[in-house]
């Protein structure tokens, strides 16, 4: 008899149990579904009032847009390597990278870790905020998906670097050039190059301007990304550290 009841409250908990997971996961699936449909319509609208090839064309017609050809390769590799090293792989959004991140928000209950691609961040910079918002983010992942089907991958790449804000008030890469090194683009060395590609992740932190320490430290963790996706061997890497921010001044 005393059997039978524990197998009945045993069982009584075992329904308990699988009904709150049952409507734990319809809530969490219901949640999503809105925070998709939310996201979507986010992108609808930002594209209804500026369709992309207007945008882009926009973009294109700024006083110091620079073409990719023109573009130091050492920068150009170092925005990859630190930004985003499949983005010539992938299809707007990087599956491993989002995983990544998700795993590392997860564990610090909070948005630490973004996981976008060049293309997702090209589309957050030219149609929506930097806020951390998860109806951004499903917008942005639309939107990238957009950029990728109307751009060439070198084309969404030189567009970024256009669009990237480098800090201290310069908005192109030619400014942040001038303005830092007082440099044409084809004078600067590998070390400004790296220097110069660390500054967008975090411009008021990393300018060099405001911490000069800060952005030599971004500067390393950058080259460290280079050596690692083998865009520069260690003793590639322990040459340029021997130059300085200071040979243009």
């Amino acid at each position: 008899m005393i059997l039978e009841i524990h197998k009945k409250k045993v069982s009584e908990k075992m329904k308990l149990l699988r009904n709150i997971i049952i409507v734990s996961f319809l809530f969490v699936t219901g949640i999503a579904i809105l925070a998709v449909g939310n996201g979507y319509d986010m992108y609808k609208d930002a594209i209804k009032k500026v369709p992309l090839d207007k945008k882009i064309e926009s973009i294109k017609e700024k006083a110091n847009y620079t073409k990719i050809e023109e573009i130091p390769q050492t920068y150009i590799n170092a925005v990859i390597s630190v930004e985003d090293h499949r983005f010539y792989k992938h299809n707007g959004i990087d599956l491993i990278a989002i995983g990544r991140a998700v795993v590392s928000d997860i564990k610090k209950w909070d948005f630490v870790e973004g996981g976008s691609t060049i293309t997702q961040q090209l589309a957050k910079n030219i149609y929506f905020t930097q806020e951390k918002q998860i109806t951004r983010k499903i917008a942005e992942v639309f939107m990238a998906f957009n950029i990728e089907k109307n751009c060439e991958k070198d084309e969404i790449l030189e567009l970024y670097i256009n669009t990237s804000y480098y800090g201290d008030g310069y908005y192109t890469i030619k400014e942040a050039c001038d303005g830092y090194f007082n440099k044409k683009l084809e004078e600067m060395t590998d070390y400004e190059c790296i220097l110069l590609a660390g500054i967008p992740n975090a411009p008021s932190v990393y300018a060099p301007t405001k911490n000069l320490k800060l952005a030599m430290e971004r500067q390393k963790q950058v080259m460290n990304k280079m050596i690692e996706y083998g865009y520069l061997t260690q003793e590639e890497a322990d040459e340029i550290l021997k130059q300085s921010i200071l040979s243009g001044k």
